[in-house]
């Protein structure tokens, strides 16, 4: 597929209309009436792209076509896709939206995996449209994430890629990304409730024989940027670093007027400034907002500290997740299936046609299999969810019961 879209019909300042919807103004994101919007967010992680440690699967597999692999094998290929059909149509309800909304949180950043998006009709549109009905309802923006973009951003689980990145040297998967993200942006062109669109999450890791792409991510970002440009002037276009987002000495000047600069941290001193100080420096230097998309994953404490930096400091936030199993580091949990600890066990065994004998010996008798994967089609459902309000304390809020009650 040729690219059609050049970089040079980015709009150099907003069009007509902008106003109506969120958009950066200088280093603030500000709100349709103009007013300063710290983003205070959640993900909703495992829903379009099932990843490993989420089921349990350490040692086993982990991106969601390793999963889906695994699910075909042990359930077969037209009841595994109907398992996914109905784990997308659950996972995320108008519940879970209320919840969110009750607990004080004012946007929800949704990762999401190119293949859902291939057409008009998608099953991803479809999905997607129905959480922004719930969305507006609760006023509650929403963040749109490719995760998983055509050849890979990083190469590695979280794209569900081949284990290399080939984004940055296919014109191939750069012209199929940016064709993807155009009908994206064209179905919701004139959407307020959608904030804007995060082009590749977590672009290049940092193992060293990648960052040979460093110089080929803002290019890339400018194609896709392009692409939406030519049918959305609307919405903030949201641009993370090189090296899981860390990295922003890969950008140039802000080649867009409505543009955020997005980073994610784990795992380091929650209270020093000097953690965060690159992408303030950065911020001055380009006068523009700052959004962390992705942090958490810790104890409350942590949390609750690294929430305090990042406001103190005046950056929004988008913690992960909103739903995990068997987790306190997420806004709400649910109960291990039942016989899971068979299927986990079975999933850490070499894979591979090769292995066949020896997965067949260890493979969980039919019956245990089918009740483990209907009993976590009924575990994921909002009436299952149990609070975990620890982390809900960490990120600022006053704990609510999955029924509205406070807790």
């Amino acid at each position: 597929m040729a690219l059609l879209f050049a970089a040079s019909t980015l709009l150099a300042q907003p069009a007509p209309g902008f106003s109506a919807f969120v958009h950066a103004q200088g280093p603030n994101l500000v709100d349709a009436q103009g007013r300063p919007l710290l983003l205070k967010g959640i993900n909703l992680g495992n829903w379009f792209e099932p990843e490993g440690y989420m089921f349990h699967f350490d040692g086993g597999p982990q991106s969601p076509s390793e999963i889906e692999r695994l699910t075909k094998e042990l359930l077969g290929p037209a009841q595994a896709d109907a398992f996914w059909h109905q784990w997308r149509a659950t996972y995320i309800t108008q519940s879970d939206v209320d919840l969110i909304a009750r607990s004080g949180f004012n946007s929800v950043r949704v990762p999401i995996h190119w293949k859902f998006f291939t057409s008009d009709d998608a099953e991803g549109f479809r999905l997607i449209d129905r959480l922004l009905t719930w969305a507006a309802r609760d006023h509650i923006y929403v963040i749109l994430d490719m995760h998983c973009a055509p050849g890979g951003q990083t190469g590695a689980n979280i794209d569900d890629s081949y284990g290399y990145p080939w984004l940055y040297s296919s014109p191939e998967a750069q012209a199929e990304t940016a064709a993807i993200w155009r009908r994206i942006a064209a179905h919701y062109a004139n959407n307020p409730t959608v904030l804007g669109y995060d082009l590749l999450n977590e672009p290049i890791p940092h193992y060293p024989r990648d960052q040979q792409f460093n110089q080929d991510l803002e290019p890339v970002y400018k194609k896709i940027a392009a692409a939406i440009r030519s049918v959305d002037p609307n919405h903030v276009l949201i641009l993370g670093g090189a090296q899981w987002d860390t990295n922003f000495s890969v950008f140039g000047p802000p080649f867009d007027s409505n543009t955020m600069y997005e980073l994610h941290k784990y795992w380091m001193k929650t209270t020093d400034v000097s953690t965060i100080q690159p992408y303030i420096d950065f911020r001055s230097k380009y006068h523009v907002p700052l959004w962390c998309g992705e942090t958490g994953e810790n104890t409350d404490a942590w949390d609750s500290a690294f929430r305090q930096t990042l406001e103190a400091n005046n950056i929004g936030w988008a913690f992960w997740p909103y739903k995990k199993m068997e987790a306190t580091s997420s806004v709400v949990t649910f109960n291990r299936p039942v016989h899971w600890d068979e299927i986990v066990a079975f999933a850490k065994l070499p894979t591979g046609t090769g292995n066949a004998e020896q997965r067949l010996a260890a493979r969980p008798p039919q019956q245990n299999i089918d009740a483990a994967f209907a009993d976590l089609l009924q575990q994921v459902q909002f009436s299952h969810a149990k609070l975990n309000p620890g982390y809900v304390q960490a990120l600022g809020f006053t704990p609510v019961s999955p029924s509205g009650i406070p807790h």
